[in-house]
């Protein structure tokens, strides 16, 4: 299955929730679920795009 969003478009998304935008707004806005936003969240909440491709290659 192909990814949509790169690590990079993810923790960006993840950054507008941070920034004070709605859940909900953005689940709407990027058309993807509650589950995958919340997944993400766990997997990727508060990391920058530099230690995320450090992950990446481990």
């Amino acid at each position: 299955m192909k990814k949509r969003f790169s690590e990079e478009q993810i923790i960006r998304i993840l950054k507008e929730h941070e920034a004070g935008k709605k859940a909900a707004d953005i689940v709407r806005e990027y058309n993807i679920s509650e589950q995958t936003f919340y997944r993400w969240k766990s997997k990727y909440g508060g990391m920058d795009v530099s230690e995320a491709k450090h992950l990446k290659q481990l």
